[in-house]
């Protein structure tokens, strides 16, 4: 009985891996893409936005009862509620030209969206770092939240002067993002864990963990009823930084965390392009079979960036406690308040590059504070700058689309940018 020929598998080149999942191939695709794709994308965001707003307005839909007969209403009533309701986004989020005047009236607003976007830069920080470094680092969730309990237990047990409680409680918070995060990276460079798996089940552990910590005697506070545990002392909270002004300076809430983020950026754009740990993170995240062949340790290199992308995420947590997010300075069960996954969608439009953070961070933090603005002048919910917000993250995620709507050219840049890693598809 002749035996059939079976086929042989090429194998694949010396220095190339195979060709990479389609979340990879996805998200190098966004990293790779142009800047006035990112551009477009928030312009469409903002578009479809606009057609939400008009479509919620109980006023402007009576006009369109009557389009045929006069279209100059439904449009005109459309541009009007538009225009009411952006331009009391950007009132309070930029700058209020009625409002009285004085310093802390005039930088009250953008002083309240750089409050909104310090947790979401240093957030979206850690995720990028962890993109940069070829792994999806899903788990900001749990890393914040036990960056969070240890700030807190340091908190409320160190006594001393700001540049102690609050420093330590900081480096509390770091430690505790951190070991978390390194476990992620552990089980990944020794078992070969998926990191998505394992950092989406250490989320929910770290939920868990939040909500029996705080109904223990140790850590609850016995004077409230609802789950809350201590007060972080007054030492121990992150300074705001526009009290001294007069006024009514005293009421901003922009906190010390923000000198932290912006120190946080400088750290990471060193990191990733001037450090030689920076340049073997960024090998592993292009190629990891080259990497290897380089002489580089894999292992270490995704240990490490969970670690230091740990870290992060627990700065985040340690300034929603020692900072302005709640008014007790203390632990509660929504103390992430979803930050853990907007940070993704932050690294995503700043293509996990510290500078484009910056302003990705900056753009969801003027959304997050100009939409109560926008709900108390004009009546338009505030449901609306959610739905902007993951529109962004969609046409941002699907550049060939935003392409296809603007006519752009360069379709193939971004296969080209995968071809020079080796991952010819």
């Amino acid at each position: 009985m002749s035996e059939q020929p079976t086929e042989k598998k090429a194998a694949p080149e010396a220095g190339k891996t195979p060709p990479p999942g389609g979340l990879r191939r996805v998200l190098d695709e966004i990293l790779e893409g142009s800047w006035l794709v990112t551009a477009l994308a928030v312009v469409l965001a903002l578009f479809f936005g606009a057609i939400l707003i008009v479509l919620s307005d109980e006023d402007v839909r009576e006009t369109f009862s009557y389009f045929f007969a006069a279209p100059g209403d439904a449009f005109s009533a459309s541009w009007t509620a538009v225009g009411e309701a952006y331009g009391a986004l950007f009132r309070g989020a930029i700058w209020d030209p009625e409002s009285s005047w004085n310093v802390a009236t005039a930088i009250g607003p953008f002083s309240e969206t750089l409050t909104e976007a310090t947790p979401l830069l240093l957030g979206g920080l850690a995720i990028g770092l962890a993109f940069r470094s070829g792994l999806f680092n899903i788990g900001g969730q749990g890393q914040l939240i036990m960056g969070a309990i240890c700030a807190t237990v340091v908190g409320f047990t160190v006594q001393g002067p700001v540049v102690v409680a609050a420093v330590l409680a900081v480096l509390g918070g770091i430690a505790g993002g951190a070991l978390y995060g390194a476990l992620v990276g552990v089980l990944k460079a020794r078992t070969g864990a998926h990191e998505v798996i394992v950092t989406i089940m250490l989320n929910y552990v770290a939920l868990s963990f939040l909500v029996w910590l705080i109904a223990t005697d140790a850590i609850k506070n016995h004077e409230r009823n609802e789950p809350l545990s201590k007060s972080v002392s007054e030492a121990a909270e992150l300074p705001r930084l526009l009290a001294w002004l007069p006024e009514g300076g005293g009421s901003l809430r922009l906190h010390a965390g923000l000198l932290i983020a912006i120190a946080a950026v400088f750290f990471c754009w060193w990191l990733l392009n001037r450090s030689t740990l920076g340049f073997e993170l960024r090998a592993v995240g292009a190629n990891p079979a080259a990497a290897r062949t380089a002489g580089m340790s894999v292992g270490r290199s995704q240990i490490m960036a969970m670690l230091v992308s740990g870290g992060l995420m627990g700065i985040v947590g340690a300034t929603q406690v020692l900072g302005t997010a709640n008014a007790n300075n203390a632990l509660t069960p929504s103390i992430d308040a979803g930050l853990g996954f907007t940070a993704i969608t932050v690294a995503l439009l700043g293509r996990a590059s510290p500078v484009g953070t910056v302003f990705a961070a900056i753009l969801f933090g003027a959304l997050q504070a100009g939409g109560r603005s926008m709900q108390a002048a004009s009546g338009v919910s505030i449901e609306i700058v959610t739905v902007i917000q993951a529109l962004i993250v969609l046409f941002v995620a699907a550049p060939p689309l935003v392409r296809g709507i603007f006519r752009l050219k360069g379709a193939g840049a971004s296969q080209a940018a995968l071809a020079s890693k080796g991952w010819n598809g």
